[in-house]
Order: C-alpha cells, then sequence, then structure tokens
C-alpha cells in the first residue's frame, strides 16, 4: 500500500505534464491489478494501512475511474481552464481514496473519509458549469459534514470501552436499548448521506449537475461507493440492533427507489436523470448490506463496481453531448443517431448496463441483492418488482428521448467523435462485461 500511495504524492511534482499522469496513472492500474492475485485477507500492514480483498477492489475501481476521469477531460487541458490544478486537485482526491480504502484504522478511515470532500468540494466550485454550483457546494458540504460528526463521536465513545479503534478488533455492541439504538443511528446515518439514500439524496442531484464531467465520473464512479464500504465496515459492530432495524432500511431503500425512478422519468436534464438513477441502485446495496446475508453482500459489492463503471461511462457520454450541442436538456437533444451514429451504439452498449441487462457484471450483482432481499422476506417482492421495471423504463426513456426523434433544427452539422473519446467509453464498458466472465468462472466453486 504504502508504494501506491508515495507514487500518487510522487506524481503531484508532474502535474504541469498531462501525458505523463495518464501513463503513470494506467501502469498503477496494472501493477496494482497484478498485485491482486494473492490467496491471503489483508497485505501491506503497516502505518495502520493495508486492504484485504473488498479493500483491493475498490482501490482498483478508484485508480482505474481516476484515470479515465483524466483522459475524458483533455478539454481542460485544451482550453487552457488551469489544468495543473485540476490534476492537482484529482490527485489528492485520488490519494484521500486510496487511504480511506486501505485505512485498518477506523480513526484514519474517518479522517481520509472526510478529507476526500474537500477536492470534491474544490473540483465543483473552480470547475463546474453554471453559478448555481456554490449552492450545489453548500448542499454537499452541509450534508456531509453534519451527518459525519455524530460518527466521530461514535468511534471515540468505542475508544473508551474497548481502548481500540482498529478494523476486526473493535468489539460488537450485542445489548439492545435507548443509547445502543441511538450510537447504531449516528454511526450508520453518515453513510446512509454518503450512499446516498432516499430522503437525505437532494444534495447529489445537484452535485452532479453543477459539476464538470469529472467531477460527476469520480462522484458517481467512486466516492458514492464510500458509502457503502462504510456500511460494510461498520454494520458488523451492531448486530443485534441491526436486526431490529434492518426493515425499516430495507422498506426506506425499496420503495423509495420506486419512486426516484418515478422521478427519473419527468427528468429533463440528461445528467439530473442519470444522478438519480444512482438514488435507486444504490437503494438496492443498502437493502442488500443490512440483511446480513452472504448474497447480499457479493450482491452489494458487484453493483458498487458494475454501477461505478457504467455510471462513469454515462457521464462521459453526456459531456460529449453537451461540449458539441451546448445543451443537456432531453427536448433539444433529440435525434442524436442523425449526427452521431457512432456514439449511438456506445449509448445503447452502457444504456443496457444501466438497467442491468446481460452480459453485463450489474445483472449478476442484482440477481444476488433480488435473491438476498426476497429470502429475508417475501413481501418485499412487489417493491423490488417495480423497482427493477421502472430501472429498466427510465433508462429506455433516456435513450429513446436522446436518439431518436427529429433532430433541433438549428443544428446542422456536429462532430461524430474522437478517438480518444471512443477509447475512454471501451474502457468504460469493456470491465463491465470481462468481468462477469471471470464471476461465471467461479460460480461452480460457490
Amino acid at each position: 500500500m504504502l508504494k501506491f500511495i508515495f507514487v500518487s504524492v510522487v506524481l503531484m511534482g508532474f502535474v504541469k505534464e498531462w501525458w505523463f499522469i495518464q501513463i503513470s496513472l494506467f501502469l498503477m492500474c496494472f501493477l496494482f491489478g497484478c498485485s491482486m492475485g494473492h490467496d491471503f485477507s489483508v497485505s501491506g500492514l503497516g502505518f495502520s494501512l493495508g486492504a484485504d480483498h473488498l479493500g483491493f477492489i475498490l482501490i482498483m475501481l478508484s485508480m482505474w475511474i481516476m484515470a479515465l476521469v483524466i483522459s475524458a477531460s483533455q478539454s481542460m487541458n485544451k482550453n487552457n481552464n488551469s489544468p495543473s490544478g485540476f490534476l492537482l486537485v484529482n490527485l489528492l482526491l485520488l490519494l484521500a481514496l486510496i487511504l480511506t480504502f486501505s485505512a485498518t484504522d477506523y480513526l484514519l478511515f474517518y479522517i481520509s473519509f472526510e478529507s476526500s470532500l474537500i477536492p470534491t468540494l474544490v473540483l465543483i466550485l473552480g470547475w463546474g458549469y453554471q453559478p448555481e454550483r456554490i449552492q450545489a457546494g453548500i448542499y454537499m458540504l452541509f450534508y456531509t459534514l453534519f451527518a459525519s460528526l455524530p460518527l466521530l463521536v461514535s468511534l471515540l465513545s468505542f475508544y473508551n470501552l474497548g481502548g481500540s479503534l482498529t478494523i476486526g478488533v473493535v468489539s460488537c455492541v450485542d445489548q439492545a436499548g435507548f443509547v445502543t439504538f441511538l450510537w447504531y443511528f449516528c454511526t450508520i446515518f453518515a453513510f446512509v448521506v454518503k450512499l446516498p439514500l432516499y430522503l437525505v439524496h437532494l444534495w447529489l442531484p445537484k452535485a452532479h449537475v453543477e459539476a464538470p464531467v469529472a467531477g460527476s465520473m469520480i462522484l458517481a464512479g467512486v466516492l458514492l461507493k464510500l458509502g457503502g464500504y462504510g456500511l460494510i465496515r461498520m454494520l458488523c459492530l451492531y448486530p443485534e440492533v441491526n436486526k431490529m432495524f434492518s426493515w425499516f432500511w430495507v422498506s426506506v431503500s425499496v420503495l423509495g427507489g420506486v419512486v426516484v425512478s418515478f422521478m427519473c422519468l419527468r427528468q429533463v436534464d440528461m445528467k439530473s436523470l442519470i444522478a438519480y438513477s444512482s438514488v435507486a441502485h444504490m437503494g438496492m446495496v443498502m437493502s442488500g448490506l443490512v440483511v446480513f446475508g452472504w448474497w447480499g453482500l457479493t450482491g452489494a459489492v458487484v453493483i458498487m463496481v458494475g454501477h461505478g463503471l457504467c455510471s462513469s461511462g454515462l457521464f462521459c457520454l453526456a459531456n460529449m453531448v453537451y461540449e458539441r450541442l451546448g445543451t443537456r436538456s432531453l427536448l433539444v437533444n433529440k435525434g442524436l443517431l442523425n449526427f452521431m451514429p457512432s456514439l449511438g451504439l456506445w449509448w445503447f452498449l452502457l444504456s443496457i448496463g444501466n438497467m442491468a441487462a446481460p452480459p453485463t457484471i450489474n445483472l449478476l450483482g442484482e440477481i444476488n441483492l433480488i435473491m438476498s432481499v426476497v429470502s429475508w422476506s417475501k413481501v418485499s417482492m412487489v417493491g423490488i418488482a417495480f423497482l427493477s421495471f421502472f430501472s429498466a423504463a427510465y433508462t429506455l426513456y433516456l435513450y429513446s428521448m436522446s436518439q431518436h426523434g427529429v433532430f433541433f433544427n438549428s443544428l446542422f452539422s456536429c462532430c461524430s467523435g474522437k478517438t480518444s473519446e471512443y477509447l475512454v467509453l471501451m474502457l468504460h464498458w469493456l470491465p463491465l462485461n470481462i468481468l462477469i466472465m471471470k464471476a461465471v468462472m467461479f460460480m461452480p466453486s460457490f
């Protein structure tokens, strides 16, 4: 772990060399992927840093998405919109993410978890598109800070009781009482907001709409996964209390996902629609985690990886359309197949990934989550059926509204796509379909 953190710090000295940063990040992904084949559960221990298999997966996802972010943000470099500062902020964010996913101490995890908020805020405020980005940044800042302070107090109380905050050493809370319920909600609420769950999701669409393409891709690709990762690490500390309140979380997750799906069907902004769809998908992740099942855990991790790649690719596509037409409105962006037929293929491939259709890895994750939640309660089958149906409905709405219909009259010519853009889209789509082949190979071992 230390060597990858050291490389991330060293790269900050080369922020004026755009191509060097790109090549270095892809090389880091390759070297990190080569070190993932070990059969031990924790590696690289030292300085309260290390990574198990879950940490490895999410660190790899962070490096991969960050490399694609910099490849997709070439316009920042060409327009001379402070490219060095842009690269520095992204590398700081990558460093915070690596520290978060490799922390073996809850306090270090909390500090790095919160520090990822600052570079994201700078990205939105510094390179956002509209004046409303200030409001979006304030929403994100205060939602996260308001929810995270009780988590710090909860961690300090764990240290006071057990004398240690090392992950795996902190003792679980078995008794059920009012004080335990209070600490449980204080601990979980920070990750529920970061996920985000329905009812505390208002900051996400605002942040996505006002952020540049890099901010949207990082938010969808990695930062939402911080909430799921934190839940995996913290829910195990309250096993008895979680069993008592799992019905509440599953109800809010599934029914909230259905409500958000209806909201997606009335969106006219591409980025807003993709952002609201993230709330529905992350609700399924929450419901799979709180039922404390092996199927739910594996399905949640698979969905986090698949959604990170798929949603990031859709935001990249929306940005390509915005750079050419100057708008993200679905009322204006009609008939894009007439002008950008090659991009229409990538719209289709990433859209079927968003609706969890085969052969993407999202299908495997949704099957696991559905089996987990339905085996926990047969009543939840109704909500999950609506959620799956409307997931396909709003994705088809996004695809058909943008690709078909009569094109905008004032649009007379448009670049269909550049080689670098096709490369970024392919590197989003390829892991979505390669990873499911690897998962199917190991299915018989279950």
